[in-house]
Parts: structure tokens; C-alpha cells; sequence
């Protein structure tokens, strides 16, 4: 799938209603994001042939880092989150950016477990233990990195982990996506809650204790349920609404960006592309895009490589 192509399939995502929801309690001592993403994972299952367990363990990762994107990016900022399990998916990769794209991939995407007692898919086996890692590129000289053991596996009480313990920020995470049995995505959502220095013990328990007794998240996506009906199970009715932006499965590689990455290749090494491979097959790993180039192009780039340097 081309570039061209792979623009085509954004847009439709943004047709089909993935967006994120601001909210705040009345008294504005709680802070909720909440957030339908079934055509965002749905695409990343697409791109990535993902099977059962990997779609799962991806899916969550990339509606999490929406979510954590959406409450504390700006401008043009990034974070990427590594999910570091020593489970049977291996490492996850997600990046999101402050107007709500994201793109990310899982070592080994064609993983299906036995599922657990109640049904559902055995995220936390497929995740194992290890680490979660979160890197924001703020534009300052270096990027900042928080890391938390992964605690749960589960995806969700790992990126609430890492809020209360790297940021301080006491958080509650919902993170749900149903994979169809054909692997395809019949929904995916989730929720960020973070109190404000100002919200008293109570309300943090009554709010918590709403969050216990509601339905399955999968199940309520299914029946419909919006990202403003979850904020107003969660904060109350009076809650107030702030904002709603789209989100969507974005990559930003291109043949130029990768032309720039077989640059910095040992001349040695574009040699032997040209002579015994005739060309050159480039994939992003975050979207699957292919990228061609032939002889003549990677004898463009070794040319300008040299006159760089003889520069």
C-alpha cells in the first residue's frame, strides 16, 4: 500500500467517529478523557495482519497513548510508548503526537492464545513482565523518559501505574478493543481519569466506585455507548464537556524520509544493494508502507553521499 493509498484509509477512519472526549466534574476537581477508537486499531490490525492476542495487547497500547497524548501533549510534541514484555507479542511500540495521530506495531504480530476462563483474550500472558517506558520529545535538547515495571499486564492498570508513580498524578485507566473471531476490530475505547490537587478523598472514591460497577467497556462500545455517555457514567451527569478532536491512524514515513535513512548506510553497503540486489525494498515498520528503489535511485544516493563528504 502506497502513501497516496495509505491517506485515503485516514480519512475514512475519521469518518467513522474515532475521537476523544474532554471532560470535567462539576466541582473541576477531575479530569476525564474518554475516547472511541475502533477504525485507529482496526487500521493498525489491517496494516499489520495482527491475530487475536496482538491486535489486543497493540490495540489497547495505541488507545492508552492517545489518551496520554491527549492530556498532556501540545504544539507539535510527541511521546512514544514502549511496552517491553518478555510475553509471546514481544515489545510494543506506539507514537502519538499532539493533534491526536498515532502509529505503532508489535514485534510479532501474528500471536493467538487460548483465552481465559471468562473469554476473553489473555492479555496479560501475551504481554508477560518487564517494563513500560514512556519518552516525551517536549522540543527541548533532550527527550524526557519514565519508566514503571509493567505491574498488571493488562495494558490499562500499567498506564495508570506509570501516571501515579512517574508523574505523580493519581489515575484511573480503562482501555478496551474487541477483536472479532476473524481478527478484525468490532470495537475499541477507553478512558483517562486524573484527579486535580484539589479533589478530596471522596470524591475520588465515589468516582472510583461508579468506574467499578460499570458494564464491560467492549460490551457497552458495542451497544453504542459514546465517549460523552462514558464521560457522564464516570464524572456524573452535570459533568461538563470540553472539547472533542478526531483521532486517527497517521504515519508520517515517506520514500523521501527513508531515501535519507539508506544515507547514512556505508557506501559498502549501498554497493552491494546496487550490485547484487539491483534495488532495494524499504518497510516501515509503524505502518507497513513498501518503498522501491532502484539501481539508478541508490546510485543517486551513494553519488550524493560522496559529494557531500568530498564537501
Amino acid at each position: 500500500m502506497g502513501p497516496e493509498e495509505g491517506s485515503i484509509f485516514l480519512e475514512r477512519r475519521i469518518n467513522m467517529n474515532d475521537y476523544l472526549v474532554k471532560s470535567i466534574d462539576k466541582t473541576k476537581n477531575l479530569r476525564l478523557l474518554t475516547i472511541t477508537a475502533k477504525g485507529v486499531v482496526g487500521e493498525a490490525q489491517k496494516r499489520h495482519d495482527l491475530w487475536s492476542a496482538s491486535a489486543a495487547v497493540l490495540g489497547r497500547t495505541l488507545v492508552g497513548s492517545l489518551l496520554l497524548a491527549g492530556a498532556e501533549l501540545t504544539d507539535k510534541e510527541e511521546l512514544t510508548v514502549r511496552l517491553l514484555g518478555n510475553g509471546p507479542v514481544g515489545p510494543t511500540i506506539v507514537t502519538a503526537t499532539a493533534d491526536l495521530g498515532v502509529k505503532g506495531y508489535v514485534k510479532n504480530p501474528h500471536i493467538a492464545l487460548p483465552p481465559k476462563k471468562d473469554g476473553h483474550i489473555n492479555v496479560k500472558k501475551a504481554v508477560g513482565q518487564g517494563w513500560l517506558e514512556v519518552t516525551k520529545d517536549l522540543g527541548l535538547k533532550q527527550p524526557y523518559t519514565g519508566q514503571v515495571p509493567i505491574v498488571s499486564g493488562e495494558i490499562a492498570e500499567d498506564f495508570a501505574y506509570y501516571l501515579t508513580k512517574s508523574e505523580q498524578i493519581p489515575s484511573a485507566v480503562g482501555l478496551s478493543v474487541f477483536v472479532n473471531p476473524n481478527n478484525s476490530i468490532g470495537e475499541a475505547g477507553g478512558f483517562m481519569l486524573q484527579a486535580l490537587p484539589g479533589a478530596s478523598d471522596a470524591l475520588i472514591t465515589e468516582t472510583i466506585k461508579r468506574i467499578k460497577a460499570l458494564p464491560a467497556l467492549s460490551s457497552s462500545f458495542l451497544d453504542g455507548m459514546t465517549p460523552e455517555d462514558l464521560a457522564r457514567k464516570i464524572l456524573g451527569t452535570d459533568c461538563k464537556i470540553l472539547e472533542k478532536d478526531d483521532v486517527a491512524f497517521k504515519c508520517d514515513c515517506s520514500k523521501e524520509k527513508y531515501a535519507g535513512i539508506l544515507e547514512t548506510l556505508k557506501s559498502s553497503e549501498l554497493k552491494a544493494m546496487i550490485d547484487q540486489d539491483h534495488g532495494a525494498e524499504l518497510t516501515c515498520n509503524f505502518c507497513g508502507n513498501k518503498y522501491n528503489y532502484t539501481e539508478d535511485e541508490l546510485k543517486a544516493i551513494l553519488a550524493k553521499k560522496h559529494d557531500e563528504k568530498d564537501y
